[in-house]
Formats: C-alpha cells, sequence, structure tokens
C-alpha cells in the first residue's frame, strides 16, 4: 500500500486510489475479484467475524471455501503487485 499511498507508483488507471480493488486491475488485469462470490475485504472480515463469534448464519463449509478462495486471491494479487513493482 505505502508505494501507492505515497505516490512513489501511480497510473491513472488506479482512479485516485492506493486499494488493491483499483491497484489490481491497473497493474495485474488479468487477475479479478469479479468471479469470486465474496469479493472485497470488508465482506470476508465481517464475514470471518461472525463465524468466530457464532452469529454466522449459512453453510459454514461453503462459507469457508469462498473465504479461502478470496483469501488465495488477495495473497497471489499482492505477490503479482510486488512483481509489477520490482520491474519498474
Amino acid at each position: 500500500m505505502i508505494p501507492f499511498q505515497q505516490k512513489w507508483y501511480y497510473t491513472p488507471k488506479m482512479k485516485g486510489s492506493y486499494s488493491i480493488k483499483y491497484v489490481l486491475p491497473a497493474l495485474v488485469p488479468e487477475l479479478s475479484y469479479d468471479g469470486l462470490p465474496i469479493k472485497e475485504g470488508g465482506t470476508a472480515s465481517n464475514t470471518f467475524l461472525s463465524m468466530v463469534n457464532g452469529t454466522f448464519e449459512g453453510d459454514l463449509e461453503e462459507t469457508k471455501r469462498q473465504l479461502l478462495e478470496y483469501c488465495k486471491l488477495n495473497t497471489c494479487a499482492m505477490v503479482k503487485i510486488l512483481e509489477k513493482l520490482l520491474q519498474v
């Protein structure tokens, strides 16, 4: 986040944001959250919290799978963004 927040790297494709939701399509357009049931960090965090505190209502195993899928893509996205930065 720091290289983007500090404007060490910027492209107009990031639309003035340093959020991974804007940085990822600008730097690594082949990766996308669009196909995932859980698409953003706030939803992932709130869902996980409800599972931990016992207030979750839904298919526990399916939602765990969806959270892992989101986390996997998020981690891969950060690695790919770093690789792009190292090329600059």
